[in-house]
C-alpha cells in the first residue's frame, strides 16, 4: 500500500526456530516494513497477531489486502481461522487504523463467510480444508460500492478443479453480501490463491497463484510445476476463464503483489519460495513488469528474462 512517497508492505512471518518451514503457516505473524524505493525496507512493528480464544482467527491471521475508506480510514481485510475447529475453516475479518502502523482489529466475529448455495464447506474427503481466504479488496473507478475477491471452491465439480474467484460486495466495508463466484469450476485449479485484480498498462489482469500440488491434472500433464500466473480479463470482470491463465516465468516466487514505483511503473514483488528444492522466505527485489493482452503478466526488460533470484533486503527472521 502506498501513503505518499511510503510504501509499505504487510506480509507474513514466523520464527526459523519452528525448524520444518511447512509448520509456519499455523504460526504466523502479520510483519510490517517501509521503503521509499522498493528496495531498500526498514521493519516496523508487527501489524496483527491471532486474538485471544474464544475468537474466529485465534488460528491464524493470515493474507489480505489493506485499502483506504473515503474518511481515511486504513482497512486491512485478512482471513482468520479458529483452534477450535483445528485452522481448518477460513473466514474473512477486518481491522483498522488512522496511520498503516497501530491497527484496532473490528471483531471477533468474522465480518465475511462462505455461503454454501455457492461455495464447498469443509469436507475433508474432498479437500484439506474450508477455502475462504486471501480478500483482495478495491472498488471499480468511478463506482462507490466495495468488492472482495476470494479464494474459494465450488460446491460442485471435479474435487481437483474446484478453484473459483470468489465474489461480495459492501457498500460500507462492515456488512458483505456473498455473491456466486466470478469464475466456474472446472478451469485447471484447485484454488486460486492471493488474487488481485490490476490494470497493468492498459491491460486489466488477475494475479493469482497456486502450488503443483493444487494443480489439476491437466495442468500437471502439460508440465506446469504452479507458481505465479495471471489472466487478461474485461474491466468489469464479466468474462473470466481461467483455462486461458498462464504461468509467469519465475517459479521460484509465489504469493505475488503488482505495485507500481514512484513513475508509476510496474514492478512485481513476491517471496522466493523455494530454490533447489529449499525453502528460501524471503521478499523478492522487485521485478518489472507489464502485461500483454493474450499473455497477461510479461517481464517489462529484456534484461530481467531468466535472472537468478534476488532478494530485497528484507528477509524473514
Amino acid at each position: 500500500m502506498r501513503d505518499g512517497d511510503t510504501v509499505h508492505a504487510f506480509y507474513l512471518h514466523a520464527s526459523r526456530a519452528l525448524g520444518d518451514p511447512h509448520r509456519r503457516h499455523f504460526h504466523p505473524i502479520v510483519g510490517h516494513a517501509v521503503s521509499t524505493d522498493l528496495f531498500n525496507w526498514t521493519v516496523v512493528r508487527d501489524a496483527l497477531i491471532v486474538s485471544e480464544p474464544p475468537a474466529f482467527d485465534d488460528g491464524t491471521t493470515w493474507t489480505g489486502s489493506v485499502i483506504r475508506d473515503d474518511d481515511g480510514t486504513w482497512w486491512m481485510f485478512y482471513t482468520g481461522t479458529s483452534l477450535v475447529e483445528d485452522r481448518e475453516v477460513q473466514r474473512i475479518g477486518a481491522a483498522t487504523s488512522t496511520d498503516l502502523l497501530t491497527w484496532t482489529k473490528i471483531s471477533a466475529e468474522p465480518l465475511v463467510e462462505a455461503d454454501p448455495v455457492s461455495y464447498e464447506l469443509l469436507d475433508r474427503t474432498l479437500w484439506h480444508d474450508q477455502a475462504w481466504r486471501d480478500p483482495w479488496v478495491f472498488r471499480f473507478p468511478g463506482h462507490k460500492r466495495w468488492h472482495m475477491l476470494v479464494t474459494a471452491r465450488a460446491n460442485h465439480g471435479e474435487p481437483l478443479s474446484r478453484g473459483v474467484m470468489g465474489h461480495a460486495v459492501s457498500d460500507n466495508l462492515r456488512t458483505w453480501t456473498v455473491l456466486p463466484p466470478l469464475s466456474a469450476p472446472g478451469q485447471g485449479f484447485g484454488q486460486l490463491e492471493v488474487l488481485q485484480f490490476a490494470n497493468v498498462d492498459g491491460v486489466p489482469i488477475i494475479l493469482f497463484c497456486c502450488g503443483i500440488t493444487e494443480l489439476a491434472p491437466e495442468r500437471i500433464a502439460a508440465g506446469e510445476a504452479g507458481g505465479i500466473y495471471s489472466l487478461p480479463v474485461d474491466d468489469r470482470l464479466e468474462d473470466v476463464d481461467f483455462t486461458r491463465a498462464r504461468l509467469f516465468e519465475r517459479t521460484d516466487l509465489y504469493a505475488g503483489r503488482l505495485v507500481q514505483d514512484t513513475a508509476g511503473a510496474w514492478n512485481l514483488i513476491a517471496f522466493t519460495n523455494m530454490v533447489d528444492g529449499a525453502f528460501v522466505g524471503t521478499l523478492s527485489d522487485p521485478i518489472p513488469v507489464s502485461a500483454h493482452p493474450e499473455h497477461g503478466l510479461i517481464p517489462r526488460l529484456a534484461g530481467v528474462i531468466g535472472a537468478t533470484t534476488g532478494d530485497a533486503r528484507l528477509a524473514a527472521g
